[in-house]
């Protein structure tokens, strides 16, 4: 009988040893409350408790990575859109993480949603999606601000899709093309107008001597006979009969 005991005794010591010993990993954090008071964090490493009297709640310090459902909101020049982002935190302080928070997970999650919305509707359509980066910015920080007090540290939100209605995507499209249609005809308007002022310059340079005109009229028709043309039309220039003329009013004048 008393041997039996013995062996009752020394099993329930062994059991209590082994409630007492606690091993917390690296990334890890062990929250202590002792009869319901905050003790502190323990960790990394081995420790032990007071088994009955002490309860331990495990904390991860690694950084989380949480994806934001698709949330419907309207940008701030009414255009309906769904977006969905991703939102990285880490937990920089266990016991606020415990204490000051029933979940802080779902905390997160659910102040990532209500602050995305609330920041689509105060963008609009273009800077959505020209200025993304700043959008992010600014939620990492209204993010950041909000978990401080749970212990929670976001590093970086990020937006991953924007959708947008179709009508809205077609009538983009449009003005995407009218947009490049319109700086092409620029463009070709541009070199007419720089071609034109060359032009121009060379012909008051040719005009000053004759026999400039006759040499360019001459490079002119072996450019043309270079391309197999068979006929060609000798144009010929009214300057090359300008000096007969003048000698002909002269003799009428003696």
């Amino acid at each position: 009988m008393l041997l039996q005991i013995a062996i009752l005794i020394i099993l329930f010591l062994v059991i209590l040893l082994a409630s007492a010993i606690k091993i917390v990993r690296e990334y890890e954090r062990g929250v202590i409350f002792r009869l319901g008071r905050l003790v502190g964090a323990k960790g990394p490493g081995l420790f032990l408790i007071i088994p009955v009297f002490d309860k331990m709640v495990k904390i991860d310090l690694r950084e989380h990575v949480m994806d934001v459902p698709v949330q419907e909101a309207i940008t701030a020049d009414n255009v309906p859109v769904k977006v969905n982002a991703v939102v990285y935190f880490r937990v920089m302080n266990p016991e606020d993480a415990v204490v000051k928070i029933q979940n802080y997970i779902m905390a997160t999650s659910q102040m990532a949603q209500t602050t995305l919305r609330s920041i689509i509707g105060q963008v609009e359509l273009d800077g959505l999606l020209k200025e993304r980066d700043k959008i992010n910015q600014r939620l990492q920080e209204i993010l950041d601000e909000a978990t401080d007090s749970w212990g929670v540290k976001v590093t970086a939100v990020e937006i991953k899709d924007v959708e947008i209605p179709e009508g809205m995507q077609r009538a983009m499209a449009r003005a995407a093309e009218a947009e490049r249609e319109r700086r092409s005809r620029i463009i070709a308007a541009e070199g007419e107008y720089q071609a034109s002022k060359k032009l121009l310059e060379a012909a008051r340079v040719i005009s000053k001597d004759p026999a400039a005109i006759q040499l360019r009229t001459l490079q002119t028709l072996s450019d043309v006979s270079g391309e197999g043309v068979t006929k060609i039309f000798f144009p010929l220039p009214l300057e090359i009969f300008r000096p007969f003329l003048e000698k002909r009013e002269k003799e009428k004048e003696e």
